[in-house]
C-alpha cells in the first residue's frame, strides 16, 4: 500500500475518534532498559555485555526473544526458566534508560487537542505497564491500559483490542490501532480496526512490514500529528 497515496486523501479526514497503541517499539523506546537487564543477566553469568544493536530488533517479540538474543547458545527450555528473572530485573530498570520516541509527545498532544481518546494495548505484563505509565506522565491521559496478562489471551488475538474499545465506549470500527509488530496488525484486522504500521519500531531483518497489510505505513511518530496521516476508520 502506498503511504503517499493514503496521505493524498488526507485533507478531508479528521483524527480518529479513538487510537489504541502498542507500547514497546511504538510509543516507548524501551530497548535501553531491556539492554540493561540483558547485560545484568550476562554479567551474573560471567559474560561480556552485548550491544544495543544486537538486542533492539527483538524487543517487540517479548522477554523470551530477548533472552534468546542475549544467550543464543543456551537451550530454549533452560532459557524459559529465566523469564521471571528477566522481568524482576526489568522492574528495577523501568524508565531509567528509555524514553518515548521523538515525536510521540507532540503526536499525543495533537490527538488530545482534537478530542481523540487514546489508550494502550500491550503484551507487556499489566503490572509492569501500570508501574511504567506514571513514570511517563501518562497516568491521567491514557484512557485504557490492557496488558498481556489482563485477559486469558494476548495479541495477535483480537480480544485485547475489542475489550479496550468496549472499556472506552467505542465500537472497534471507530478505533485505529498502531503497532510495530506483525501481531499488532493481525490483531487489529481481526478486531475490525484500521491499523498503522509504526516503521520506527523494532523489527528483525527478515520482517517485511509491507506484507503485514496494515492500512498505513508511517515512518515517524511526528507524521501522526497530522490528521491526514491516519487511515479512515471502518
Amino acid at each position: 500500500m502506498s503511504t503517499a497515496a493514503t496521505l493524498g486523501q488526507a485533507e478531508a479526514r479528521a483524527f480518529p475518534k479513538a487510537v489504541l497503541f502498542d507500547l514497546d517499539g511504538t510509543l516507548l523506546d524501551s530497548a535501553p532498559d531491556m539492554l540493561a537487564v540483558a547485560n545484568r543477566m550476562r554479567a551474573d553469568r560471567g559474560r561480556d555485555p552485548i550491544s544495543l544493536d544486537l538486542l533492539r530488533p527483538h524487543v517487540s517479540k517479548g522477554s523470551r526473544a530477548m533472552i534468546g538474543a542475549a544467550f543464543p547458545d543456551i537451550d530454549p527450555s533452560e532459557r524459559d526458566g529465566w523469564v521471571q528473572e528477566f522481568l524482576d530485573l526489568y522492574e528495577r530498570e523501568l524508565g531509567l534508560h528509555g524514553a518515548p520516541f521523538e515525536g510521540v509527545e507532540p503526536m499525543l498532544a495533537a490527538l488530545e487537542a482534537a478530542g481523540c481518546v487514546w489508550g494502550i494495548v500491550t503484551n507487556k505484563p499489566e503490572y509492569l505497564a501500570r508501574k511504567l505509565i506514571p513514570l511517563l506522565g501518562w497516568q491521567t491521559r491514557c484512557a485504557v491500559l490492557i496488558g498481556g496478562d489482563t485477559l486469558a489471551v494476548r495479541k495477535p488475538d483480537p480480544l485485547p483490542l475489542t475489550h479496550a474499545a468496549e472499556l472506552i465506549g467505542m465500537r472497534p470500527g471507530d478505533c485505529v490501532y498502531v503497532g510495530d509488530d506483525e501481531r499488532d496488525i493481525v490483531a487489529a484486522r481481526a478486531a475490525g480496526m484500521a491499523s498503522v504500521v509504526a516503521l520506527w519500531g523494532y523489527r528483525l531483518s527478515e520482517d517485511d512490514p509491507i506484507a503485514w497489510q496494515g492500512d498505513v505505513l508511517v515512518e515517524l511518530p511526528s507524521s501522526l500529528s497530522e490528521p491526514g496521516a491516519w487511515p479512515a476508520t471502518r
